[in-house]
Protein backbone atom coordinates (compact mmCIF):
# COMPACT_ATOMS: atom_id res chain seq x y z
CA UNK A 1 0.00 0.00 0.00
CA UNK A 2 1.85 3.17 -1.15
CA UNK A 3 2.17 6.22 1.30
CA UNK A 4 3.04 9.65 -0.19
CA UNK A 5 4.59 12.07 2.66
CA UNK A 6 2.54 15.34 2.91
CA UNK A 7 4.69 18.23 1.81
CA UNK A 8 5.40 22.03 2.98
CA UNK A 9 2.86 23.70 0.00
CA UNK A 10 0.33 20.27 0.78
CA UNK A 11 0.21 21.70 4.62
CA UNK A 12 -0.10 25.23 3.40
CA UNK A 13 -3.25 24.48 1.13
CA UNK A 14 -4.94 22.01 3.77
CA UNK A 15 -4.16 25.05 5.93
CA UNK A 16 -5.91 27.72 3.71
CA UNK A 17 -9.03 25.00 3.41
CA UNK A 18 -9.63 24.57 6.56
CA UNK A 19 -9.48 28.08 7.61
CA UNK A 20 -12.57 28.70 5.08
CA UNK A 21 -14.48 26.13 6.33
CA UNK A 22 -14.27 26.61 9.91
CA UNK A 23 -15.34 30.71 8.74
CA UNK A 24 -18.41 30.95 10.70
CA UNK A 25 -19.97 33.22 6.95
CA UNK A 26 -19.38 29.95 4.32
CA UNK A 27 -18.29 27.28 6.34
CA UNK A 28 -21.61 25.63 7.66
CA UNK A 29 -22.41 25.98 3.82
CA UNK A 30 -19.55 24.76 2.58
CA UNK A 31 -20.16 22.06 5.03
CA UNK A 32 -23.44 20.90 4.71
CA UNK A 33 -23.79 21.26 0.60
CA UNK A 34 -25.84 24.48 0.93
CA UNK A 35 -23.53 26.05 -1.54
CA UNK A 36 -23.38 23.60 -3.77
CA UNK A 37 -27.14 24.17 -4.77
CA UNK A 38 -26.47 28.20 -5.37
CA UNK A 39 -23.14 28.00 -7.21
CA UNK A 40 -22.96 30.19 -10.16
CA UNK A 41 -19.31 29.57 -12.36
CA UNK A 42 -18.55 31.47 -15.48
CA UNK A 43 -18.91 29.57 -18.79
CA UNK A 44 -15.97 27.24 -18.93
CA UNK A 45 -13.47 27.67 -21.96
CA UNK A 46 -13.12 24.46 -23.63
CA UNK A 47 -9.14 23.84 -24.32
CA UNK A 48 -7.73 24.07 -27.98
CA UNK A 49 -8.11 21.18 -29.49
CA UNK A 50 -11.21 19.61 -28.27
CA UNK A 51 -15.19 19.69 -28.92
CA UNK A 52 -17.58 19.31 -26.05
CA UNK A 53 -21.19 18.03 -27.11
CA UNK A 54 -24.31 18.49 -24.33
CA UNK A 55 -26.34 14.87 -24.67
CA UNK A 56 -29.94 15.18 -23.68
CA UNK A 57 -31.21 12.48 -21.79
CA UNK A 58 -35.07 12.11 -20.62
CA UNK A 59 -34.90 13.36 -17.04
CA UNK A 60 -30.19 14.85 -17.27
CA UNK A 61 -28.10 15.70 -19.47
CA UNK A 62 -24.56 14.50 -20.60
CA UNK A 63 -21.60 15.94 -21.26
CA UNK A 64 -18.65 14.22 -23.85
CA UNK A 65 -15.24 15.83 -24.08
CA UNK A 66 -13.09 14.79 -27.13
CA UNK A 67 -9.85 15.95 -28.72
CA UNK A 68 -9.78 16.70 -33.06
CA UNK A 69 -7.13 14.08 -32.58
CA UNK A 70 -8.72 10.98 -30.73
CA UNK A 71 -7.35 8.00 -29.62
CA UNK A 72 -10.18 5.12 -29.13
CA UNK A 73 -8.49 2.98 -27.55
CA UNK A 74 -10.31 3.85 -24.18
CA UNK A 75 -13.43 6.40 -23.11
CA UNK A 76 -13.54 7.75 -19.46
CA UNK A 77 -16.89 7.56 -17.72
CA UNK A 78 -16.88 10.09 -15.04
CA UNK A 79 -19.18 9.87 -11.96
CA UNK A 80 -18.80 13.23 -10.19
CA UNK A 81 -18.89 13.58 -6.79
CA UNK A 82 -21.16 16.28 -4.26
CA UNK A 83 -22.40 14.21 -1.83
CA UNK A 84 -25.60 13.24 -4.09
CA UNK A 85 -27.06 16.81 -3.57
CA UNK A 86 -24.19 19.08 -5.64
CA UNK A 87 -24.59 18.90 -9.71
CA UNK A 88 -21.73 18.83 -12.19
CA UNK A 89 -19.70 21.73 -12.15
CA UNK A 90 -16.51 22.98 -13.68
CA UNK A 91 -13.64 21.68 -11.69
CA UNK A 92 -15.17 17.93 -13.24
CA UNK A 93 -14.67 19.57 -16.82
CA UNK A 94 -11.22 20.62 -15.82
CA UNK A 95 -10.99 16.75 -14.48
CA UNK A 96 -12.54 15.50 -17.92
CA UNK A 97 -9.68 17.49 -19.65
CA UNK A 98 -6.94 16.02 -16.84
CA UNK A 99 -8.06 11.89 -18.04
CA UNK A 100 -8.22 13.03 -21.84
CA UNK A 101 -4.95 14.29 -21.54
CA UNK A 102 -3.13 11.35 -19.34
CA UNK A 103 -4.96 8.84 -21.56
CA UNK A 104 -3.55 10.45 -24.50
CA UNK A 105 -6.64 12.14 -26.45
CA UNK A 106 -9.34 9.32 -24.93
CA UNK A 107 -12.65 11.12 -24.70
CA UNK A 108 -14.66 11.58 -21.36
CA UNK A 109 -18.05 11.22 -21.28
CA UNK A 110 -19.83 13.05 -17.93
CA UNK A 111 -23.49 12.38 -16.44
CA UNK A 112 -25.08 15.25 -15.14
CA UNK A 113 -27.34 12.75 -13.01
CA UNK A 114 -30.10 13.59 -10.88
CA UNK A 115 -29.49 14.25 -7.20
CA UNK A 116 -30.98 14.39 -3.95
CA UNK A 117 -32.99 16.07 -2.19
CA UNK A 118 -35.53 16.89 -5.15
CA UNK A 119 -34.09 12.75 -6.32
CA UNK A 120 -33.21 10.72 -3.81
CA UNK A 121 -31.94 6.93 -4.47
CA UNK A 122 -32.13 4.99 -6.65
CA UNK A 123 -32.27 8.27 -9.00
CA UNK A 124 -28.51 8.49 -9.19
CA UNK A 125 -28.08 4.71 -9.88
CA UNK A 126 -30.56 4.87 -12.38
CA UNK A 127 -28.79 7.75 -14.51
CA UNK A 128 -25.29 6.51 -14.57
CA UNK A 129 -26.71 3.02 -15.85
CA UNK A 130 -28.30 4.52 -18.64
CA UNK A 131 -25.04 7.01 -19.44
CA UNK A 132 -23.33 3.44 -19.26
CA UNK A 133 -25.58 1.62 -21.93
CA UNK A 134 -25.30 4.45 -23.89
CA UNK A 135 -21.40 4.18 -24.28
CA UNK A 136 -22.23 0.71 -25.29
CA UNK A 137 -24.74 1.85 -28.21
CA UNK A 138 -22.73 4.43 -29.09
CA UNK A 139 -20.03 2.00 -29.96
CA UNK A 140 -17.50 1.13 -26.78
CA UNK A 141 -17.17 -1.69 -25.08
CA UNK A 142 -17.03 -2.56 -21.79
CA UNK A 143 -13.18 -3.34 -22.27
CA UNK A 144 -12.21 0.04 -23.17
CA UNK A 145 -14.67 2.23 -20.44
CA UNK A 146 -12.82 3.15 -17.12
CA UNK A 147 -15.42 4.75 -15.07
CA UNK A 148 -13.88 6.97 -12.77
CA UNK A 149 -15.14 9.29 -9.90
CA UNK A 150 -14.29 11.00 -6.90
CA UNK A 151 -16.18 11.21 -3.22
CA UNK A 152 -19.99 10.26 -4.08
CA UNK A 153 -18.80 9.46 -7.54
CA UNK A 154 -16.34 7.27 -6.72
CA UNK A 155 -18.89 5.13 -4.37
CA UNK A 156 -21.70 5.31 -7.38
CA UNK A 157 -18.82 4.02 -9.76
CA UNK A 158 -18.73 0.62 -7.48
CA UNK A 159 -22.43 0.55 -6.78
CA UNK A 160 -22.47 0.72 -10.69
CA UNK A 161 -20.44 -2.27 -11.15
CA UNK A 162 -22.41 -4.07 -8.39
CA UNK A 163 -26.00 -3.44 -10.42
CA UNK A 164 -23.99 -4.30 -13.59
CA UNK A 165 -22.72 -7.69 -11.87
CA UNK A 166 -26.43 -8.54 -10.47
CA UNK A 167 -27.40 -8.41 -13.97
CA UNK A 168 -24.72 -10.99 -15.02
CA UNK A 169 -23.36 -8.72 -17.31
CA UNK A 170 -19.79 -7.54 -18.50
CA UNK A 171 -18.15 -5.10 -15.97
CA UNK A 172 -15.50 -2.15 -17.44
CA UNK A 173 -11.75 -2.38 -17.92
CA UNK A 174 -10.83 -0.51 -14.28
CA UNK A 175 -12.35 1.90 -11.55
CA UNK A 176 -10.45 4.68 -10.44
CA UNK A 177 -12.07 6.03 -7.10
CA UNK A 178 -10.78 9.47 -5.47
CA UNK A 179 -11.51 9.50 -1.59
CA UNK A 180 -14.49 7.41 -2.50
CA UNK A 181 -17.62 7.36 -0.60
CA UNK A 182 -18.76 3.59 0.14
CA UNK A 183 -20.38 3.80 3.44
CA UNK A 184 -22.96 6.00 4.27
CA UNK A 185 -23.80 4.46 7.75
CA UNK A 186 -20.56 6.31 8.66
CA UNK A 187 -19.16 2.88 10.72
CA UNK A 188 -15.31 3.08 9.64
CA UNK A 189 -12.48 4.34 12.46
CA UNK A 190 -11.75 7.16 10.79
CA UNK A 191 -15.08 9.03 11.23
CA UNK A 192 -13.58 8.94 15.16
CA UNK A 193 -9.88 9.80 15.08
CA UNK A 194 -10.35 12.24 12.03
CA UNK A 195 -13.19 13.64 13.33
CA UNK A 196 -11.05 17.02 14.29
CA UNK A 197 -8.77 16.44 11.99
CA UNK A 198 -10.37 16.33 8.70
CA UNK A 199 -10.66 20.17 7.05
CA UNK A 200 -13.27 19.72 4.85
CA UNK A 201 -15.94 17.62 6.77
CA UNK A 202 -14.35 17.76 10.72
CA UNK A 203 -15.78 19.11 13.85
CA UNK A 204 -19.51 19.07 12.62
CA UNK A 205 -22.14 16.34 12.83
CA UNK A 206 -23.66 18.98 10.14
CA UNK A 207 -22.29 17.98 7.32
CA UNK A 208 -22.79 16.17 3.52
CA UNK A 209 -21.66 12.87 4.87
CA UNK A 210 -24.31 12.38 7.72
CA UNK A 211 -27.19 14.01 5.67
CA UNK A 212 -29.60 11.27 4.78
CA UNK A 213 -31.47 13.25 2.05
CA UNK A 214 -30.20 10.64 -0.93
CA UNK A 215 -30.55 7.44 1.37
CA UNK A 216 -34.76 8.04 2.33
CA UNK A 217 -36.22 5.27 3.81
CA UNK A 218 -33.83 3.16 2.36
CA UNK A 219 -31.15 0.75 4.08
CA UNK A 220 -27.97 2.60 4.16
CA UNK A 221 -26.39 -0.99 3.68
CA UNK A 222 -27.54 -1.74 0.47
CA UNK A 223 -24.53 -2.03 -1.32
CA UNK A 224 -26.17 -0.15 -4.05
CA UNK A 225 -25.96 3.18 -1.68
CA UNK A 226 -23.19 1.91 0.57
CA UNK A 227 -20.73 -0.33 -1.82
CA UNK A 228 -18.62 -1.87 1.14
CA UNK A 229 -21.57 -3.89 2.09
CA UNK A 230 -21.12 -5.64 -1.25
CA UNK A 231 -19.63 -8.36 -2.83
CA UNK A 232 -16.30 -7.51 -5.34
CA UNK A 233 -15.64 -11.10 -6.34
CA UNK A 234 -15.15 -9.92 -10.41
CA UNK A 235 -14.34 -6.97 -9.98
CA UNK A 236 -12.03 -4.73 -12.40
CA UNK A 237 -8.80 -3.70 -11.39
CA UNK A 238 -9.05 -0.56 -9.21
CA UNK A 239 -7.06 2.67 -8.14
CA UNK A 240 -8.47 4.50 -5.00
CA UNK A 241 -6.62 7.55 -3.71
CA UNK A 242 -7.70 9.29 -0.14
CA UNK A 243 -6.00 11.66 2.55
CA UNK A 244 -5.02 10.25 5.59
CA UNK A 245 -7.03 13.50 7.25
CA UNK A 246 -10.36 12.32 5.70
CA UNK A 247 -13.14 11.04 8.18
CA UNK A 248 -13.88 8.68 4.79
CA UNK A 249 -10.46 7.05 4.96
CA UNK A 250 -11.61 3.90 6.18
CA UNK A 251 -14.40 3.82 3.66
CA UNK A 252 -11.22 3.48 1.54
CA UNK A 253 -9.00 1.14 3.30
CA UNK A 254 -12.09 -1.38 3.60
CA UNK A 255 -13.26 -1.53 0.44
CA UNK A 256 -9.64 -2.25 -0.67
CA UNK A 257 -9.28 -5.07 1.98
CA UNK A 258 -12.60 -6.37 1.14
CA UNK A 259 -11.83 -6.43 -2.67
CA UNK A 260 -8.56 -7.72 -2.21
CA UNK A 261 -9.74 -10.77 -0.43
CA UNK A 262 -12.54 -11.13 -3.02
CA UNK A 263 -9.68 -11.34 -5.29
CA UNK A 264 -9.66 -7.88 -7.02
CA UNK A 265 -6.64 -6.53 -7.78
CA UNK A 266 -6.58 -3.12 -5.72
CA UNK A 267 -4.28 -0.32 -5.76
CA UNK A 268 -4.46 1.84 -2.35
CA UNK A 269 -2.68 5.72 -2.11
CA UNK A 270 -2.87 7.05 1.30
CA UNK A 271 -1.24 10.55 0.90
CA UNK A 272 -0.32 11.71 4.25
CA UNK A 273 -2.13 14.90 5.80
CA UNK A 274 -4.36 15.51 2.80
CA UNK A 275 -7.54 16.28 3.47
CA UNK A 276 -11.27 14.98 0.78
CA UNK A 277 -10.33 14.84 -2.90
CA UNK A 278 -7.05 17.26 -2.99
CA UNK A 279 -6.84 15.94 -6.76
CA UNK A 280 -8.87 19.42 -7.08
CA UNK A 281 -5.47 21.16 -6.34
CA UNK A 282 -4.87 20.09 -9.73
CA UNK A 283 -1.50 21.47 -10.13
CA UNK A 284 -0.83 23.62 -7.45
CA UNK A 285 0.69 21.69 -4.92
CA UNK A 286 2.98 17.95 -5.19
CA UNK A 287 0.81 15.59 -4.25
CA UNK A 288 -1.99 16.19 -6.33
CA UNK A 289 0.51 16.19 -9.05
CA UNK A 290 1.70 13.42 -8.05
CA UNK A 291 -1.89 11.78 -7.53
CA UNK A 292 -2.79 12.61 -11.53
CA UNK A 293 0.16 11.20 -12.59
CA UNK A 294 -0.52 7.73 -10.42
CA UNK A 295 -3.97 7.95 -12.46
CA UNK A 296 -2.07 7.95 -15.42
CA UNK A 297 0.35 5.40 -14.87
CA UNK A 298 -2.86 3.38 -13.77
CA UNK A 299 -5.09 4.38 -17.45
CA UNK A 300 -1.84 3.19 -19.18
CA UNK A 301 -1.85 0.04 -17.74
CA UNK A 302 -5.10 -0.51 -18.30
CA UNK A 303 -4.90 0.33 -22.39
CA UNK A 304 -1.79 -1.79 -22.95
CA UNK A 305 -2.78 -4.76 -21.08
CA UNK A 306 0.43 -4.67 -18.48
CA UNK A 307 1.25 -7.02 -16.16
CA UNK A 308 0.32 -6.97 -12.57
CA UNK A 309 3.92 -5.86 -11.55
CA UNK A 310 4.08 -2.14 -13.42
CA UNK A 311 0.38 -2.57 -11.75
CA UNK A 312 1.82 -2.50 -8.36
CA UNK A 313 4.31 0.21 -9.14
CA UNK A 314 1.78 2.03 -10.83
Amino acid sequence: MPQFENTPRGRVVREIIARVHADNLIGRKLKNGELRKKLNEPEWKVPDGYSLSVIEQKHYRMELLEPEQKNSSMVIFQIHGGGYVGRFRNIYRSFAGFYSELGHGIPVLSPDYRVAPEDPYPAALEDVAEAFDWLLENGWSEEKIVVAGDSAGGGLAMALCMYLKDRGRKLPAGIVAMSPWTDLTQSGASYRFNFRKDPVFGKTLDSLIFNRDYIGTNDPTDPYISPLYGNFEGFPPMLIQVGSYEMLLSDSELVAEKAKKAGCKVRLSIYEGMFHVFQMALLVMPESRRAWREVGKFLEIIQQGLPDSHYETA
